[in-house]
């Protein structure tokens, strides 16, 4: 087994396809095949499991990166120590439902690194997907949230992707609207209320189901929906129409300006906001300290944590 070997596995897995990575390496797909294989030989397992539609990691592919990675990450160490060799680019990835106090959290985050290399990765994806990003290391850390509608079937899928979900905070499903939408003035909003308004909903593409749902209460009797899968976008559509969403109800103002209003929704359901991460790998010191600054954005700015925090 060589260091070589083991960049090539972190690439392919970077890149999701063996192509790919053998193009941002510089050698042939052939040449990185066999170089892969003889490592998976070597070591008795299988580290990526080739199907007609690609390259997948195994389980046994997930464990390995999570060595292979701790490894070539102190060997960058030594040589920038005893060669004065200037180190890559600091990594770090989050994947993450559509919450602007992430944003925040992460422009926070930014604020703080003193290094003069780095390369972030922030997603706001489906559902699904953040489960996937952080199961094939893609992401160190996933944000999504669980109710006692879906706990069942998604503590199963982090079961079965060995993940585990720590919490955040729990909270009451809130409507979000624009400041004038006709309901802007209330101080809490039945169900009732919203059924002759546009309903916004993120688009969760193939895993469209309810158990993947961004939204906390899923609204049977209404006519109107549409479906985005942005933010910016269903920020515009919330102020520019009288369309309404569900959500957590924080609502950042550094980032939205005053134009978009959270209202309690009356309803007893609870949901838990909380972030995900693999089980069998150690959070980077750049992770952790987004998690402590993730906790303190929550706990400080927005809610009591004698009831809120778990």
């Amino acid at each position: 087994m060589t260091l070589q070997q083991l960049k090539y596995a972190i690439e392919i897995s970077n890149c999701g396809s063996m192509n790919e990575a053998a193009k941002r390496l510089f050698i042939s797909q052939p040449s990185l095949s066999n170089a892969i294989r003889e490592l998976e030989n070597e070591l008795g397992i299988t580290i990526f499991d080739r199907t007609n539609r690609g390259i997948t990691l195994s389980s046994e592919g997930i464990e390995f990166l999570g060595y292979a990675r701790q490894i070539i990450k102190q060997t960058e160490l030594m040589e920038a120590h005893y060669k004065g060799i200037k180190l890559k680019p600091l990594h770090f990835s989050i994947s993450t439902q559509h919450y602007a106090f992430v944003v925040e959290t992460f422009i926070k985050l930014l604020g703080k690194i003193d290094n003069d290399r780095y390369e972030f990765n922030l997603r706001e994806t489906k559902t699904y997907k953040i489960i996937e990003d952080v199961r094939t290391l893609h992401s160190e850390i996933g944000i999504l949230y669980i109710d006692e509608h879906n706990s069942k079937i998604m503590n199963k899928i982090f079961n079965d992707s060995n993940i585990k979900f720590t919490p955040l905070f729990n909270s009451n499903p809130h409507v979000i609207l624009g400041k004038n939408h006709p309901l802007s003035k209330r101080e809490s909003v039945l169900i009732k209320d919203l059924e002759s308004f546009t309903y916004l909903k993120f688009d969760q593409g193939e895993n469209n189901s309810l158990y993947f749902s961004e939204e906390m209460i899923n609204i049977y009797e209404t006519d109107k929906i549409i479906r985005v899968n942005d933010r910016a976008t269903l920020s515009n559509l919330l102020i520019g129409t009288d369309s309404y969403t569900i959500g957590t109800g924080i609502v950042v103002s550094d980032l939205n300006g005053e134009d978009i209003k959270s209202i309690p929704l009356e309803n007893s359901d609870i949901f838990t906001v909380g972030w995900i991460a693999h089980k069998d790998i150690k959070l980077s010191n750049i992770a952790a300290e987004f998690v402590d600054m993730l906790n303190s954005t929550v706990s400080i700015n927005y809610f009591d944590p004698n009831y809120y925090l778990l």
